[in-house]
């Protein structure tokens, strides 16, 4: 330590010299003095409104005789160190005298009657007769409040404190600059019964002296109430000592309680642990029943004195009950005794008992340890350290319904669970969107503190969110870790969250991220974490055993070569990072290693444990473990060992194929091993192919088109036949409804492989041969402006399956791309998707590309909001050849056949060209019977709103709020019904389980997903995230004004609604979304809601994982997956938002009531039929600032991205509906433009769909 006060230099050389004499009790003296009343109000509180008598403190102020006096008697009893008469001058404790403003005065003054009193007993005395024979100093004492952080007043309210940390900080903090001001030598926190007041202190000084540059030597001293050996908050004297250990105190001491003789087992201990002076300073015995104190003054000191005798203390005195005479008998018998010794180890901490009584001290590089009511010292014996995270919000459905249903209490019992088996750490996670994070962590670990039973193991605070860590850190007594920080925002930052955490006394997880993001390869985890390591300790000053590195455990075994190293470099990197940061731990999740196996836990729980022995072996300290999938490696049969530690290892390139193949022969359930149907392998090559093909069965399909090629001349010839052969079955069967779309797909991905395998061998027939074979091609893309992409995919799929080759260009295609890709490729047919409403006016744009470049192919259309009559009113008379709607995948096949026969494709022209004039003919006779109002006309029918007497209700808070919500809370949202349809499977969730035709394939999609959905909730691979935002609102005609505040003057932005058109029979309103909020000249005070929301990125970047491997069918799954998570994110939100708003706390509705939309409000989003309009979402995003807070990102179409998104706005009021604007007429159109400020042609074209009119005509 660095003092910046040069007493403290004649301080540390005194310690080496001799036992320090400490003072006596300052409150029994005064009691001895019989005040009064007047005494404690002197002339400065003479009009004072509360009694002041028993307020010690102020007699500094008011009778600053009687304590100088007081302190001259000490010191002629031998004191060495001079406490002042400050143990409770600080503003709570003084708050009960309402003197809170008096606290600076009070301090000053004590410290200027104590240093009064040295000089006064110094005089005479020369500099050096000072120096050398009887330096004095002066301790500024800060005692503990009348407050205590860990423990509840109220035996009904656990959770609840009568003060906070940082109340108990702010109140040191003011009491100790008022000291040091007044010139104390030493800082000294006494008589801790609630170690987490003492951490408050810690904290308040520590940043005061980091603030100042002044350091001052601290003395902390710990009460233990009993013969129990613990605090009154809990904590054993080891747990106690690990907890402060951050502070470095110059001494480290034991007051108050107990006596002399009840005090020898905890002196003893704490000498044997502590690397720190030690001091003791009990009490004069135990009081008796009068509460007085008799033990005598040669009684107390010849206690003391065994304790001298044995080398257990570097400091010596008394407190309650003890005298000046108590201190001079002390003073006498310890004279001759030298002080506890401070050795540079301490043995004890290593389970070994000392040799002797002096006192092994540990060294600062010593063992990690930790602390919760009791102590957690990592002595080499202790073994691989279980962190449980089922009180991880994240990782366990019950912990979460339970804390969302505000059931902490019952959260309490899964805690327990934890620690009843065996788990060495809780880990502590309330990242989930719709919690006040630092709320529910403050809420849970203060009903924690008081259940012992729990509290005795040390504390994880894991969150994303830096506000709810510190709020976790402030609720722990004990000395816990914080998981986690990195490099990941510059070192800035990772400096200050470091210093932070030091000053609080937490150990840290450090994840091997730096600014370039996620470490995966070998060097760069041993470099961010070694960059990190001398960070953390040359800069900060951390510990090197409070730095615990997780590396990254990532997926092995994808079918991507780059990540077959990822198990061999992170174990690696557990050497290298132990190597290279000496004393530094290392964790990490270990269940993402096995992720490419989910479903199969026979083989992950053998990928976990060979893992973990490999891990172990090279360094590895602690990790996140399920206990319950592990296996003992020695039992993991030999057989499966091997290949696991092929991939693991990576030591054959065909490792991941061959415990593939493997893997799937190798399930279990429960103890029953399931053997699969392997008769058909008997049969022909021939027929093994056509089985594996309709089966979707990839095991063997390699070997097999092996075997099968040697009988044919050419490669290709092997596809031509056996291969197209049983994609006929398949084409059949998906023809005659006898096989499903999800077979259909899982056919495709069997194919592919096959096919993969011959590819090389037909590029060597190519340049040996001219002869060229091709396919019937089609480009097919999703148009410009537009990301959706899971329907062309499924279409890309069939047609593969149906002998096409598929060219497939992604999303967002412009056109000048696609039809140069046509051109390329030489393409038979071009295929266009779309599913937001500007993506029918692009494919309006590149039919008529198509024409004017002379295009000569057909062209598909399809997507969620395409139909046959824009195709044939739109599309295609901007064509003037075949252009086709396809409304699913079933019939693509069929329809691109007709139109490339050349026997059967005139004739099918002919067939389009008729179905579309007969539906163009069909729309314009609907139009010219549709009556359109005026806007004006439309406007007086508006919705009837009584805005005089309906009530309005606030929102709980104004503003933006981001959440993320976990894939698990979603599960019970997801409706169903539409992710079948996505596979063309018509039927609703879940009767179609049972249906007939469906069942039985539905079932096992169903059951696919279920998988798909677990694993992805297991290993956290999605994130879903959203911004909601309640803001200050009134509508004026159909546009909605947004105001910065309540007090409504100034304007933040404009949402402009439409209105309906259409005339209404039965006296029903032309409605516009506007309706549903109070108009701005109605005086009523109303709001509207926003949100953006995302399943995430991590959606597509898992699908292309599996399109990289050839697995068309879970890459598709993976989207639909994400989709449905989103619309559930969605309606999970808007229940929070409504119980934010106040009126859905009421509501008790089931899933399907929620899908049927039977609650109050709506979601409408820009783009769908209440607000057709896409444009309105830039406007929505910039007021939410989604880009930012949710990743999402809008394309010049206005589509989201990610796919998996949604938007909208939020409307509360009772009468609020959906419904669809219909068709407008074009004085409405020029309205909106001129209110939207923009011109008409621009309007038009956004709103094409909607247009009541020809745009193209004046009239």
């Amino acid at each position: 330590m660095n003092y910046t006060k040069p007493s403290a230099v004649r301080l540390l050389n005194m310690l080496e010299q001799k036992i320090i004499v400490f003072d006596g009790a300052m409150g029994t003296m005064i009691q001895q003095q019989g005040l009064t009343e007047e005494d404690f109000r002197g002339t400065s509180f003479l009009e004072h409104p509360s009694p002041l008598k028993g307020n010690n403190d102020l007699l500094s102020i008011t009778r600053p005789d009687v304590i100088e006096k007081i302190h001259l008697e000490f010191l002629k009893a031998g004191t060495g160190i001079l406490g002042t008469n400050t143990f409770n001058a600080n503003r709570i404790s003084q708050a009960d005298y309402n003197l809170e403003k008096s606290v600076a005065e009070i301090n000053r003054a004590a410290v200027a009657i104590a240093r009064k009193a040295v000089e006064s007993f110094q005089s005479g005395q020369t500099a050096e007769e000072i120096q050398s024979g009887h330096p004095i100093f002066v301790a500024g004492s800060i005692g503990p409040t009348n407050r205590t952080c860990s423990m509840s007043p109220d035996v009904n309210n656990p959770a609840y404190r009568a003060v906070t940390f940082d109340q108990i900080a702010e109140a040191y903090r003011e009491q100790a600059i008022a000291l040091i001001e007044g010139g104390v030598d030493i800082l000294l926190l006494e008589t801790s019964f609630d170690t987490l007041n003492m951490k408050a202190g810690i904290y308040a000084l520590e940043s005061y002296f980091e603030e100042t540059g002044i350091r001052l030597p601290v003395f902390l001293s710990v009460t233990i109430t009993d013969a129990s050996g613990r605090t009154l908050s809990g904590q054993t004297l080891d747990a106690f000592y690990n907890s402060i250990h951050h502070a470095r105190p110059l001494f480290l001491g034991i007051n108050c309680a107990l006596g002399a003789k009840e005090m020898r087992p905890f002196v003893e201990e704490l000498a044997h642990i502590s690397e720190f002076p030690v001091g003791v300073y009990p009490n004069a015995g135990l009081p008796n029943a009068m509460g007085e104190y008799e033990q005598t003054p040669e009684e107390f000191a010849g206690i003391m004195a065994e304790f001298a005798h044995e080398g257990w203390a570097n400091l010596m005195g008394g407190c309650c009950g003890t005298t000046p005479a108590h201190i001079k008998a002390l003073a006498d018998k310890i004279s001759h005794f030298v002080p506890r010794k401070l050795n540079p180890l301490l043995k004890h901490r290593f389970g070994e008992t000392p040799e002797n009584n002096s006192g092994p001290a540990l060294a600062t590089e010593g063992i990690p340890f930790y602390s919760g009511l009791e102590p957690l010292n990592i002595n080499p014996d202790i073994g691989f350290l279980m962190i449980g995270e089922r009180t991880n919000i994240m990782g366990s459905p019950k912990f979460r319904k339970l804390i969302l249903d505000d059931d902490f209490e019952s959260g309490l019992a899964i805690a327990l669970q934890q620690v009843e088996s065996g788990a060495n750490f809780i880990d502590i996670n309330f990242d989930e969107g719709l919690l006040d994070g630092e709320k529910s962590m403050t809420h849970f670990l203060n009903l924690i503190a008081v259940e012992p039973d729990i509290a005795r193991v040390p504390i994880m605070i894991d969150s994303s969110k830096w506000s709810v860590i510190e709020a976790g850190l402030k609720c722990i007594q004990g000395k816990g870790v914080v998981n986690s920080i990195s490099l990941k925002e510059g070192e800035e930052n990772f400096l200050k969250q470091a210093r932070e955490i030091r000053k609080y006394g937490a150990a840290a997880v450090v994840m091997a991220f730096d600014e370039e993001g996620q470490a995966t390869l070998l060097e760069h985890k041993v470099e961010v974490c070694s960059r990190a390591f001398k960070l953390l300790t040359k800069t900060v000053g951390f510990a090197p055993h409070d730095i615990i590195f997780d590396p990254n455990i990532l997926t092995v075994a994808t079918g991507m070569e780059e990540h077959n190293d990822y198990a061999v470099a992170f174990i690696e990197a557990v050497k290298q990072i132990k190597e290279r940061c000496p004393g530094a731990l290392v964790s990490g999740g270990v269940s993402n290693i096995s992720f490419s196996f989910r479903g199969n836990n026979p083989v992950r729980e053998a990928m976990h444990s060979a893992f973990l022995y490999h891990a172990i072996h090279a360094g590895l300290d602690m990790a996140i473990v399920n206990a319950g999938m592990l296996d003992v490696y020695e039992e993991i049969p030999k057989d499966l060992l091997e290949l696991v530690e092929d991939v693991l290892l990576n030591r054959r390139k065909d490792a991941t194929e061959r415990l593939i193949d493997f893997a799937e022969s190798y399930k279990t359930e429960g103890t029953r091993k399931i053997v699969k149907d392997t008769k058909w392998r008997e049969g022909t090559v021939e027929e093994r192919i056509i089985h594996a093909l309709v089966r979707g069965i990839t095991e063997h399909i390699v070997a097999d088109t092996e075997e099968i090629r040697t009988k044919f001349d050419l490669a290709l010839e092997v596809i031509e036949g056996p291969l197209m052969a049983g994609m006929k079955v398949v084409g059949d069967l998906f023809g005659d409804g006898k096989m499903f779309l999800p077979q259909v797909v899982k056919s495709a991905r069997v194919m592919k492989q096959a096919v993969a395998y011959l590819e090389p061998f037909m590029e060597e027939e190519k340049k040996q041969s001219s002869e060229v074979i091709n396919m019937p091609k089609i480009v097919m893309a999703t148009v410009k402006g537009d990301v959706h992409d899971i329907g062309k995919n499924i279409v890309g799929v069939v047609l593969g399956c149906n002998n096409f080759e598929v060219i497939d260009l992604g999303v967002m295609v412009p056109c000048e791309k696609i039809l140069e890709a046509a051109r390329e490729h030489q393409a038979d047919v071009i295929g266009l998707s779309g599913l937001i409403t500007p993506s029918l006016d692009e494919m309006v744009h590149v039919a008529g590309e198509m024409k004017r470049q002379g295009f000569t192919l057909p062209l598909l259309i399809g997507g969620a909001t395409t139909s046959p009559v824009h195709t044939a009113v739109k599309i295609a008379p901007q064509y003037d050849q075949p252009v086709a709607y396809v409304p699913d995948a079933s019939r693509a096949a069929g329809v691109i056949r007709k139109l490339l026969n050349p026997d059967q494709k005139v004739q099918a022209a002919e067939d389009l060209l008729q179905e579309h004039e007969r539906r163009r003919k069909a729309y314009q006779d609907r139009n010219s019977e549709r009556k359109l109002l005026s806007i004006q006309d439309a406007r007086e029918n508006h919705t009837p709103i009584d805005w005089n007497n309906c009530t309005i209700d606030k929102p709980a808070f104004l503003g933006l709020r981001d959440y993320e919500v976990e894939v698990e809370t979603l599960m019970e949202y997801i409706d169903w019904t539409p992710f079948f349809y996505t596979w063309e499977m018509k039927g609703r969730y879940p009767k179609i389980l049972t249906d007939p035709k469906f069942g039985l394939e539905a079932s096992k999609l169903f059951e696919d997903a279920q998988s798909l959905l677990r694993d992805i909730v297991e290993n956290r691979r999605f994130q879903p995230k959203a911004v909601i935002g309640f803001f200050p609102a009134n509508s004026e005609g159909e546009d909605i004004l947004i105001y910065t505040d309540e007090s409504r003057t100034e304007l933040q932005t404009t949402f402009h609604t439409l209105r309906q058109q259409t005339a209404k029979a039965d006296d029903k309103p032309n409605q516009a979304l506007s309706d549903f909020i109070a108009p701005k000249d109605s005086g009523r005070a109303d709001y509207l809601g926003g949100f953006a929301l995302t399943t995430g990125p991590e959606v597509e970047e898992l699908a292309r994982s599996f399109e990289k491997q050839l697995d068309d069918y879970n890459a598709i799954l993976v989207k639909a997956i994400g989709d449905r998570l989103a619309e559930a994110l969605a309606e999970y939100m808007h229940k929070q938002v409504r119980n934010e708003w106040g009126y859905g706390r009421a509501e008790n509705l089931k899933l399907e009531d929620l899908v049927s939309e039977k609650y109050r409000g709506i979601r409408p989003a820009p783009g769908y039929p209440a607000q057709p309009d896409h444009t309105e979402k830039p406007i929505l995003f910039e007021l939410l600032d989604a880009e930012k807070r949710s990743g999402i990102k809008l394309t010049e179409s206005n589509s989201m991205y990610p796919a998996s998104s949604v938007s909208g706005m939020y409307y509360a009021h009772p009468e609020s509906r959906y419904f669809a604007v219909g068709k407008i007429d074009r004085d409405q159109v020029e309205d909106y433009a001129s209110r939207k400020k923009m011109s008409v042609s621009e309007v038009e074209r956004w709103l094409a769909p909607v247009l009541g009119y020809d745009s193209r005509s004046k009239f």
